[in-house]
C-alpha cells in the first residue's frame, strides 16, 4: 500500500459523527443540519430538461477534453463574469471540464508536484478544505498551513511566509470566497500573490467555487484570471482557477466544474486526466453548457441567500452575534465555550448539527485558528434556517 495513505487524517464529518455518537437528540424536534455545505435550493429546470433531452448520449464514451460546446460556454462565461476581453480565454487550450472541482483540486497536485525536487511544499489556508491537505500528502509534499485570523481579515498573511518556504513552494491553494469564513481576496491581494508566484516560480490553484454567492450585485468577488489579465499576464501563466456548478447552480449531484488558466499546465493536466479516467459524461456536458450560459437562475439563487443571511444574522444578533460573510453561504461564528462542546450541546438539546471549527484546521504556530468557532451552512430553506437560529438562541438563553 502507498504509505502516504497513513498520513491522511479523518475527514471532518467523520470526527463530527464520533463527537455525537454517545448523544441522543430530543425526539420532539426535527433534525436540522447546518454542518454540510450541500445546496438545497431547487436545481434550474432548464438544466434538468437539457440533461433529460441528452440521455441518449449515455451510449457514447465522453472525451476527457470535453465538448467544444461546453468549453466555449465556459470561456464565454469567464469573459463576461471577470470583465475579460472577447477571446481572452482560449476554449481549446485554456479550459478543461472536470468531474466536480473536488477531484480536480486533488488531482492537480499529483500532476504539478515534483517530489524529487528538494523538499517540496504545498501552501494552503488554515482553516481549509481538507482536499488540499490530502492532495499535498499523496503528492509527496509537505503541507504548510497559513493561519487565517481575524486580524488579517481571515486571509493568509503572505508577508509572514519566509523566503525559504516560498523557495520550497511548488503549489499554493487559495480559496476566495473562503471556506469557512467567506473572506474575499481583493484584486490587490491577488496581485501580490501573482508577484510572489513570479518571483519564486510556483503555481496558484485558486478555488473559486463560492464566487457566485455574494450580497451586493454591484460588487462581485474578483477572480484570479481577471486580476492576472489586468496585471499583464494575458497567458495566465502559473494561474489555475477552479469553478463549479454545485454552489452557483445548485447542482452538486451533476459533479460538474472546470479548471481554466495556464495552457502549458492544462496540457499536462489533460494528459494526466486521460490516464486518471474522470471524463464528464456527455449528457452532463450538454446540461453544464446550458447552466454556464444562463444567469437568471444564479440571480434568483443569490436573492434567496441574501434574505436568509439578513434574517438569520438578525435573529442571532443577541447571542452568537455572527458577522454576515463577504460571500459564500457559511456563518463562521465564535462560540462562548469550546467549539466541540457547543456542537455537542446544540445537538443534544436542540437537535441542530453544526461543524466545530477545529475540525477544519490544524495546529500551526501554536494555535488552531478554527478553535472556538463553528461553521454553519445556510443551505436549507429559510424557515428551517430561522428555526435553527431560534433553537440556538433558546439554548444559549437557558444556560
Amino acid at each position: 500500500m502507498n504509505q502516504d495513505l497513513e498520513r491522511l487524517q479523518q475527514y471532518p464529518f467523520e470526527k463530527l459523527a464520533q463527537l455525537k455518537s454517545d448523544l441522543r437528540a430530543p425526539a420532539g424536534l426535527d433534525h436540522i443540519a447546518l454542518s454540510i455545505g450541500e445546496p438545497q435550493h431547487a436545481p434550474p429546470h432548464l438544466v434538468v430538461e437539457q440533461m433529460i433531452a441528452h440521455l441518449h448520449q449515455l451510449a457514447r464514451y465522453p472525451t476527457t477534453r470535453g465538448s467544444d460546446e461546453l468549453r466555449g460556454a465556459i470561456a464565454d462565461w469567464l469573459e463576461r463574469r471577470f470583465a475579460l476581453p472577447a477571446a481572452a480565454v482560449d476554449p481549446a487550450g485554456q479550459v478543461l471540464p472536470v468531474s466536480g472541482t473536488r477531484e480536480a483540486l486533488f488531482a492537480i497536485a499529483q500532476c504539478i508536484v515534483d517530489r524529487n525536487a528538494g523538499e517540496p511544499a504545498v501552501l494552503m489556508p488554515n482553516p481549509f478544505y481538507q482536499i488540499y491537505e490530502g492532495a499535498a500528502l499523496l503528492a509527496g509534499a509537505e503541507p504548510v498551513y497559513l493561519n487565517c485570523l481575524p486580524q488579517n481579515s481571515f486571509l493568509p498573511d503572505l508577508d509572514a511566509v519566509d523566503d525559504r518556504t516560498w523557495q520550497r513552494c511548488q503549489l499554493i491553494y487559495v480559496c476566495s470566497p473562503g471556506n469557512p469564513s467567506g473572506a474575499v481576496m481583493s484584486a490587490e491581494y491577488l496581485t501580490r500573490l501573482l508577484e510572489l508566484a513570479e518571483q519564486h516560480d510556483f503555481v496558484i490553484a485558486s478555488d473559486e467555487c463560492y464566487s457566485e454567492i455574494y450580497p451586493d450585485e454591484s460588487a462581485p468577488p474578483p477572480g484570479l484570471l481577471g486580476v492576472a489579465w489586468q496585471a499583464g499576464l494575458t497567458d495566465f501563466r502559473r494561474c489555475l482557477a477552479f469553478h463549479s456548478l454545485s454552489k452557483r447552480s445548485n447542482l452538486p449531484g451533476l459533479r460538474s466544474g472546470f479548471v481554466a488558466g495556464d495552457a502549458a499546465i492544462l496540457r499536462e493536466f489533460l494528459r494526466y486526466r486521460t490516464y486518471q479516467g474522470c471524463a464528464l459524461p456527455t449528457a452532463s456536458q450538454s446540461a453544464s453548457a446550458t447552466a454556464w450560459r444562463d444567469e437568471e437562475h444564479v440571480l434568483a439563487n443569490r436573492a434567496l441567500y441574501r434574505e436568509k443571511f439578513a434574517r438569520v444574522v438578525e435573529v442571532l444578533s443577541a447571542t452568537l452575534a455572527p458577522r454576515a460573510p463577504q460571500a459564500g453561504f457559511y456563518l463562521w461564528a465564535e462560540t462562548p465555550i469550546a467549539d466541540t462542546e457547543f456542537a455537542r450541546r446544540l445537538y443534544a438539546e436542540q437537535n441542530v448539527t453544526v461543524l466545530p471549527g477545529r475540525y477544519l484546521a490544524r495546529d500551526s504556530g501554536g494555535i488552531n485558528p478554527g478553535e472556538n468557532r463553528v461553521r454553519m451552512a445556510l443551505v436549507a430553506p429559510l424557515d428551517e434556517c430561522l428555526d435553527a437560529a431560534r433553537r440556538i438562541n433558546h439554548m444559549m438563553n437557558n444556560w
